[in-house]
């Protein structure tokens, strides 16, 4: 495959970027920080019009049929604008659940709905070990759910959601409704992410898949989310290493630019190889989905996504000096989001362990 984005996926990132320049608000993202259970819906209103809910869900269940690739430079420029809903993400590990059960009834149902918008969903992290385990704190027996799933991302505003939880033979991923779910606020430092605790009392799922194959469902989704995450990282990450040469070039101090001294300039440079090798790492990772090294190449994509938004964002706010830290400026909102994204889908730690079992076929 080409390591070039073709004139159609250009045309997407240049369309996308057009489209979110226009729409997005930094006063109304700097409202969100400081509201719980509020969310960017001009943002998620834009997703549903410019048809990205769809990209990535066959064109038999009303999509555009597209992939990984396409959907991951929307979430890139996503990051660079610092939308403010979680949806996108999980309503794709949602699609790639449902592509991969056997009950076709529930593809049926939830795809074409996916597709056109008309509902937002959750994927519920698992919570337990060093990798990525079913979720030993939630159970379901004879079609119901109980325990809480903590820290689920979108949750206060989703629709409906996915986990794999400890079920009656083993792991059982499952899907359910939120309608009824008690869900518990967590203020966070990024609440424009909708975290939340959901309390399950005999709340009614359908099973999607059990044991060896529900693991690997899930683990397929997850690691399809990471790289989604990982493009809105290096979105975040470049806007950030922009902002930061911008003002070098136009900030004096003893009667020059401060971009002219070293300090400032060889942080600037670093900042290009992390963001360019995340990028590269992201785009590899999608042009490998559905191949044996996918989760290798998801792996290397999260943790080099993650240095490179979380280093942009603490140098960005440093060469800006007092600027940097000012409400208005919005510096601090790529700060809030580095740190939201490097722990929605597993911390660091998590993903070297996969990529150190990828490679070396030995659980660390």
């Amino acid at each position: 495959m080409s390591v070039l984005h073709d004139e159609a996926q250009r045309a997407i990132t240049e369309e996308t970027r057009r489209v979110l320049a226009a729409r997005m608000d930094l006063k109304r993202q700097l409202e969100l920080l400081d509201s719980v259970g509020e969310w960017d819906e001009a943002f998620w209103q834009t997703a549903v019009e410019q048809g990205w809910t769809a990209l990535a869900v066959p064109e038999e269940y009303g999509g555009l049929g597209l992939g990984l690739i396409e959907l991951g430079l929307v979430a890139q420029e996503a990051g660079r604008a610092i939308a403010g809903a979680p949806f996108l993400t999980g309503g794709h590990g949602t699609v790639r659940a449902l592509l991969a059960t056997d009950d076709a009834a529930a593809r049926a149902h939830w795809l074409p709905r996916l597709a056109a918008g008309e509902i937002r969903c959750a994927f519920a992290m698992p919570q337990g070990g060093r990798a990525f385990q079913a979720d030993a704190s939630v159970t379901f027996t004879e079609g119901r759910l109980n325990g809480t799933l903590s820290g689920v991302v979108g949750a206060l505003a989703a629709d409906i959601a996915v986990s794999c939880v400890s079920g009656e033979t083993g792991s059982a991923l499952v899907l359910f409704e939120l309608a009824d779910v008690d869900r518990r606020p967590i203020a966070s430092f990024d609440n424009g992410r909708l975290f939340a605790d959901l309390v399950l009392a005999d709340t009614p799922a359908t099973l999607l898949a059990q044991g060896e194959k529900a693991d690997a469902i899930a683990m397929e989704a997850i690691a399809q989310m990471a790289v989604l995450a990982a493009h809105e990282q290096v979105g975040g990450a470049e806007a950030l290493m922009f902002a930061a040469r911008d003002y070098a070039l136009t900030r004096k101090a003893f009667g020059q630019p401060i971009g002219a001294f070293q300090s400032v300039k060889h942080r600037i440079a670093e900042l290009y190889g992390l963001v360019e090798i995340a990028r590269a790492n992201c785009f590899h990772a999608a042009t490998r989905e559905g191949e044996a090294d996918f989760l290798e190449a998801a792996a290397c994509a999260r943790l080099t996504a993650t240095e490179a938004y979380d280093t942009a964002a603490r140098d960005a706010v440093q060469i800006h000096g007092g600027a940097g830290v000012t409400w208005d400026g919005g510096l601090h909102l790529h700060m809030r989001r580095a740190r939201s994204l490097a722990i929605e889908l597993g911390h660091a730690l998590l993903w070297e362990d996969l990529l150190a079992t990828e490679l070396t076929g030995v659980m660390p």
